[in-house]
């Protein structure tokens, strides 16, 4: 369960309303995760190709408008950012099982729609992020990370192993909708905020489109400039890319390689989530104990190499699931502490006028080749089969921790960087 935040903090209406309807936006993506690629798969009748194309036509809207949905964030009230991304959401995922109903659900359909999916979540992801800066006090920073942490992971836990089930109990185009409620509550919640937002960017009209530019230079030199920024935005590039790839071997592998049922691969999946509870308790203090610089490093390397086992498995038991499930815990204990300390460093660096655009620019930089990535995925999936093709781009994956090594992030100590610049 996501860990509660001080009484003061929990006190505080705004901050539950942020709570609630970020905790029921992550159950909705984590179970979209699931339902998607299965609807593809079951009902469909997707191949590789096909699959990574799915998957791409969700992550490219973060290259395409993350920068500009920087700028954006940091004019607009985040509040009404979120709230209009999670009602579009839900019409969207709401549309498949009519689209289904009435004959016209096929591949370039649910192509369409995992598109706007994917530029709506990119508005959600870059406004959720801002917002807590804005709604709370810098000393509950701390708190509230760590509550909307935990909510993620829980949805982590919960998402993906009832988007599996509801595959396998009802249909796949049905269980989409489970999506659609989870977005639909959340925007709910959110327009529940009545807190107006001091926002640091005045909000120059539509007509304005060179103020936007320079402001999206901004945040591109901000991030250029500092050498933990930059080498943050490099390693998560790496990262993605092969983990985008492996992600859409991955999924072919549980199904048809192993043979799982639906539920199967959602009880595998959503042992991820139990590792990063953990991994986001041992983030609380590890880093401060130990460095953060050695933390990153480790962790990543720890991650990467469980990942390993993958390949080697065989069969749809109760055995190869369970081992499934201890490999994607490790995996979620290691990669969390990677992702709640970078996030630590990030937001201490940044100052606050700038921080959508900052967060935009390392989701631009960081996840920017995804779609590539997905692609690549489906590619080595139909020339090598899954099995070789998990192991090709697990292999990938140990370059981001090699940079890391390599970069001023391993030189990070105990004691975060200050505001405005790497100390």
């Amino acid at each position: 369960m996501p860990s509660a935040p001080s009484p003061s903090l929990w006190r505080d209406h705004d901050f539950r309303c942020l709570w609630a309807g970020q905790t029921a936006s992550q159950f909705g993506a984590q179970a979209g995760q699931v339902t998607l690629p299965l609807l593809a798969l079951v009902a469909l009748n997707a191949d590789a190709a096909q699959l990574g194309a799915l998957r791409a036509a969700q992550q490219i809207p973060i290259l395409l408008f993350s920068l500009f949905v920087g700028v954006w964030v940091d004019r607009w009230r985040s509040r009404n950012v979120m709230v209009l991304a999670d009602l579009g959401r839900a019409v969207a995922l709401g549309a498949v099982p009519v689209a289904f109903l009435l004959g016209v659900l096929g591949i370039p359909v649910l192509l369409v729609l995992a598109f706007l999916v994917g530029v709506l979540t990119v508005f959600f992801d870059v406004a959720y992020q801002a917002a807590l800066v804005r709604l709370v006090n810098r000393e509950q920073l701390a708190q509230g990370n760590s509550a909307l942490e935990g909510s993620r992971s829980a949805a982590q836990v919960g998402g993906p192993a009832l988007g599996g089930a509801l595959v396998s109990l009802l249909s796949a185009p049905v269980a989409v909708v489970t999506g659609a409620f989870f977005f639909a509550v959340s925007s709910l919640s959110i327009r529940r905020i009545r807190h107006r937002e001091a926002i640091p960017t005045p909000p120059y009209g539509g007509r304005s489109a060179p103020r936007m530019g320079r402001q999206i230079l901004e945040g591109l030199r901000f991030v250029a400039r500092d050498p933990s920024l930059r080498a943050v935005g490099i390693a998560s590039a790496l990262f993605h890319f092969f983990f985008a790839a492996l992600m859409t071997v991955y999924l072919l592998f549980l199904p048809r390689t192993l043979q799982l049922s639906g539920a199967g691969v959602g009880l595998v999946l959503a042992a991820m989530g139990p590792g990063a509870v953990v991994g986001s308790v041992l983030a609380a203090g590890l880093p401060r104990r130990l460095g953060h610089g050695v933390v990153l490093v480790s962790s990543a390397v720890l991650a990467e190499g469980v990942m390993l086992f993958v390949p080697a498995l065989h069969g749809s038991g109760g055995l190869t699931i369970a081992a499934l499930m201890a490999i994607n815990f490790l995996f979620g204990v290691f990669s969390q502490l990677v992702d709640v300390t970078v996030m630590a460093v990030r937001q201490s660096i940044t100052p606050l006028p700038i921080q959508g655009r900052v967060v935009a620019t390392l989701n631009f930089a960081g996840m920017g080749l995804t779609p590539l990535g997905s692609l690549l995925g489906g590619f080595l999936a139909t020339g090598w089969g899954p099995r070789t093709s998990l192991l090709l781009t697990v292999v990938g994956l140990f370059l981001s921790p090699v940079f890391m090594a390599l970069s001023p992030l391993a030189r990070l100590g105990k004691e975060l960087p200050a505001p405005g610049g790497t100390a």
